[in-house]
């Protein structure tokens, strides 16, 4: 079967498990704020199209000084992207036929770059359930590595890497003459952040990405940035066509930075129902991984294999991400974004159905 390398856009699913869209669904398998885009954006929404018969600005600095303000670094260490997706995109052209470690279960964006770009990829599988990340493990395999790609908090587990661990990993990743890619697309989830964008200024080899799109349920309009040391920055953009970002999305992007209140907001909602769905998953013999954020994976224990849970639960309308492409997990979990209020009681309402019916 040719599964569907992302999660969101259902119907590709479906049609690979040869089935009709439902009418009514709820799609777990997109990582976005479940409050949606913020009000202002929607209140602005007129003022942004009056914009759109000019061309936006190429080298975005608007946004560009906004984020350097709030990040308290220079412009000249930030590019903005039409996505995270470009400024991945971006990297892999910048490390073509080199030597690439990526540290799994990860995104698979990562390594699909590093293919399209000829680079040699060597993995570091951590173990489940726990997908602890241990620096002597890892030592091993930065053998002549040019570059190495994490996320933290990590897509798919939701698992947040003790700051000290990165640090000590970019120390040891320096002395090897290695890039660290930090990809922190959910940072703005975590209630507390311990934010590493100051180490920039300390370590030539550290490069982070951001993203925009999940925090402010943005998807469609694709915005993102990168923090690096002034000569990586130049050299990616220098890479970047021409108006990659479109006015719509810095505009927003300026408004959304603005918006401290909302992001609050969002942490407590989620904090409170991952609390509740943990819960919920306890007592009902299902393991979540220790997610810190706004997705988790998710596993019946009773089932050697998740595709019949999968499979009921599509049946349900329910629709969470397979695991089949992320490798180390291969399909033995399901991840799942925590939704709204009502959405979550759906998912426990239809789990509940299961657990009645494979109780042993």
């Amino acid at each position: 079967m040719s599964w569907p390398s992302h999660g969101s856009n259902p119907q590709y699913l479906y049609k690979a498990m040869g089935l009709a869209l439902p009418k009514e669904f709820i799609d777990f398998s997109a990582n976005i704020n479940p409050l949606g885009p913020p009000t202002a954006l929607k209140e602005k929404w007129v003022d942004f199209f009056r914009e759109i018969h000019v061309y936006p600005d190429p080298f975005a600095t608007k946004l560009t000084d906004m984020i350097s303000n709030v990040e308290q670094i220079k412009s000249d260490s930030i590019l903005i992207g039409n996505g995270g997706a470009e400024l991945i995109t971006l990297l892999g052209r910048m490390l073509a036929r080199k030597r690439v470690l990526i540290v799994e279960p990860t995104f698979s964006e990562y390594e699909e770059v590093c293919r399209a770009n000829q680079c040699e990829i060597v993995y570091h599988q951590l173990a489940e359930p726990d997908f602890t990340l241990n620096l002597t493990d890892l030592r091993s395999n930065l053998e002549d590595v040019d570059a190495m790609f994490l996320c933290n908090p990590n897509n798919p587990t939701g698992i947040h890497y003790p700051p000290s661990t990165i640090i000590s990993m970019v120390e040891e990743c320096e002395k090897r003459g290695c890039l660290v890619i930090l990809d922190e697309a959910f940072f703005d989830f975590l209630i507390e952040y311990e934010s590493f964008v100051p180490y920039i200024n300390r370590f030539s080899n550290l490069i982070i990405i951001r993203s925009l799109t999940k925090m402010f349920a943005i998807p469609g309009i694709r915005l993102g940035y990168l923090v690096a040391q002034p000569a990586i920055v130049s050299e990616l953009s220098k890479q970047q066509s021409h108006w990659s970002t479109n006015t719509i999305a810095l505009l927003a992007g300026e408004l959304c930075l603005q918006n401290k209140g909302f992001i609050k907001e969002t942490q407590e909602f989620i904090g409170c129902e991952r609390k509740r769905l943990f819960a919920f998953f306890h007592q009902n013999n299902y393991i979540a991984s220790s997610s810190h954020v706004n997705f988790y994976l998710l596993q019946d224990p009773l089932l050697q294999d998740q595709f019949t849970l999968f499979e009921f639960l599509v049946h349900q309308g329910i629709i969470p991400r397979h695991t089949f492409n992320f490798p180390g997990l291969e399909g033995r979990w399901l991840r799942f974004a925590i939704k709204g209020y009502e959405e979550n009681n759906r998912l426990m309402e239809v789990l509940t159905q299961w657990r009645h019916q494979h109780s042993s």
